[in-house]
């Protein structure tokens, strides 16, 4: 399965691809490997050496996959040989790599667990968590900045990640400037992006005034630092393809953003 689905050429152990594996470890620190993996894994690194190849035995590993079109030119193959380790080579990097395997693993999930192949609605291919702490100036926009770079590293579409990016960074500001904390979810499926600001803070008494242009609850210290202009939300609705908000006084509000591809 991860053969096929990382589309890599077989280094050694062609005769044990079809070896029981449980998680997939992905590090280029093998300190960390000896430390955090568990057995019965498949190490991804972009480390062809054969410390690699010795790491993951030591750390009882079922083999490893050298991203990025890598090949060890050392003893590797040899030893993974005779410790009876698979190694695999693939084009993709490890960011891409830890992607297909993830969407192949939920697909043969959801086959084991229906016995039929089910139309996939909204299958997530991706889902990345991130947390924004309010009044917290100095870091303001580190989740949005974290929320572009994922996209373009994947490859979307210039025009849609500036919207994403700038209705993801407006929501974070609202977050900095009107609440406590916020917990932010980036989730992508193979038709939208969708993002997702779950805040607790004083919640929005009037969304529908709030929606307007210029309308502020800013302070002048916030208007003095360039952020309260009243243009968050409509600007978030501008650059979305659909937004719902949900928000409730003393509570929170629930920003629920989508994109679609």
């Amino acid at each position: 399965m991860i053969k096929d689905a990382l589309e890599a050429s077989v280094i050694e152990g062609e005769d044990r691809l079809d070896a029981v594996v449980d998680h997939v470890y992905a590090s280029d620190l093998m300190s960390d490997v000896l430390a955090f993996g568990r057995s019965n894994s498949i190490l991804l690194t972009g480390l062809a050496t054969q410390q690699a190849v010795i790491s993951a035995h030591m750390a009882e590993f079922k083999g490893v996959v050298f991203i990025r079109g890598k090949k060890p030119k050392d003893g590797s193959q040899d030893f993974a040989r005779e410790n009876h380790l698979v190694l695999l080579s693939t084009e993709l990097d490890m960011y891409d790599s830890c992607i297909r395997i993830d969407s192949v693993q939920k697909e043969r999930y959801q086959e084991s667990n229906t016995g039929l192949v089910e139309p996939k609605i909204e299958q997530i291919l991706l889902s990345h968590e991130f947390f924004v702490q309010g009044s917290d100036f100095t870091n303001a926009g580190m989740a949005s900045t974290q929320v572009k770079s994922i996209l373009k590293k994947i490859g979307f579409d210039p025009k849609l990640v500036r919207r994403v990016a700038i209705s993801t960074y407006e929501g974070e500001m609202n977050v900095v400037m009107h609440a406590q904390r916020a917990k932010v979810n980036l989730s992508i499926t193979s038709r939208l992006i969708e993002v997702v600001i779950d805040d607790e803070g004083k919640g929005i008494p009037d969304v529908q005034l709030a929606m307007q242009e210029g309308y502020t609850t800013a302070t002048e210290e916030m208007r003095a630092m360039g952020f309260g202009s009243g243009m968050g939300l409509p600007n978030i609705k501008k650059n979305s393809d659909e937004l719902q908000i949900k928000s409730e006084v003393g509570k929170g509000t629930r920003l629920q953003m989508r994109f679609f591809i």
